[in-house]
């Protein structure tokens, strides 16, 4: 089968619209009509019910989701194995949240490459919402992120618990004054709705940031106040550099590393225990266990 076909496919099932998986998948609309067409030719059954407001999947067309996901899965794999060096036997698609690169992901990926030294790795950040996208649909063998809510099909190894603490550069920087001096950072869909829930009444403050890294070299540049892993500052909360706000909600969240249950004995299940082993490792040095 063209893998077009297939990924063709998982575009509309996301976007729900023909016009929108156009966008996607960079072709036309009407190519998307014409590989869905020939893609119910060669199943013999219709894949979605179209109406006005988008499509929608049909039984058939529901059966055959888990199917094209592995095409494109394996597909996948299979690029990326066929551009390895020779020296290398497998590569690993790896995607994480933002917030879980600084003071993680960055310090346990050496770690990683040392225990699976015949592996390739690419990893990246994306949004959380996109992560969960990407996993279920198999664009990558591990996602690296907050409390997956869908976990049919997937594998989830828990890692650690984040905990985001209001911090401040200054003095007497408050959080009620945070329309000149709050740095509103979007940690993931579980920090915005915590943050909502627990302030409900702040004003949307001047300066909002899509990346937490970028809000601590704020915070070292300009007075003010903002949430963050308290695994990142750490070290600045030592030295006196950033100070708690007390009294303050406090936000916890486990993060996981997130698989297909297939693999549980293969690449991804064995990096993901590595990963947990790395989180485990940094636990015991930060607590001087």
């Amino acid at each position: 089968m063209d893998i077009e076909l297939a990924r063709t496919f998982l575009a509309v099932v996301e976007t729900g619209t023909f016009l929108d998986a156009a966008n996607k998948v960079h072709v036309t609309q009407s190519t998307v009509s014409m590989r869905i067409r020939s893609l119910e030719q060669k199943l013999g059954q219709p894949m979605f019910e179209r109406s006005k407001s988008g499509a929608a999947l049909t039984a058939a067309g529901r059966h055959f989701q888990k199917h094209a996901q592995a095409l494109v899965r394996t597909w996948t794999q299979a690029k990326l194995d066929v551009a390895l060096p020779g020296s290398m036997v497998a590569a690993l698609e790896i995607g994480a949240a933002p917030s879980l690169w600084d003071g993680y992901l960055v310090d346990a990926l050496p770690d990683l490459m040392s225990a699976f030294p015949e592996m390739a790795i690419r990893a990246s950040a994306t949004s959380s919402e996109a992560l969960a996208r990407e996993i279920e649909k198999g664009s990558l063998d591990i996602a690296v992120m907050y409390q997956p809510h869908n976990t049919s099909g997937l594998a989830a190894i828990r890692l650690f618990e984040d905990e985001f603490v209001l911090v401040t550069s200054s003095t007497d920087t408050l959080l009620e004054d945070q329309n000149s001096n709050y740095v509103l950072i979007d940690w993931g869909p579980e920090f915005r709705a915590d943050h909502l829930l627990n302030f409900p009444n702040l004003d949307a403050p001047r300066l909002q940031l899509g990346i937490g890294t970028m809000g601590l070299q704020y915070l070292k540049s300009v007075p003010a106040a903002g949430y963050f892993p308290m695994r990142i500052i750490e070290p600045e909360l030592s030295n006196g550099w950033l100070r708690l706000v007390e009294p303050s909600p406090r936000f916890s969240y486990a993060a996981y590393a997130v698989f297909d249950e297939s693999e549980v004995d293969g690449c991804p299940g064995q990096a993901a225990r590595e990963l947990r082993r790395a989180a485990e490792m940094r636990s015991r040095a930060s607590t001087g266990l």
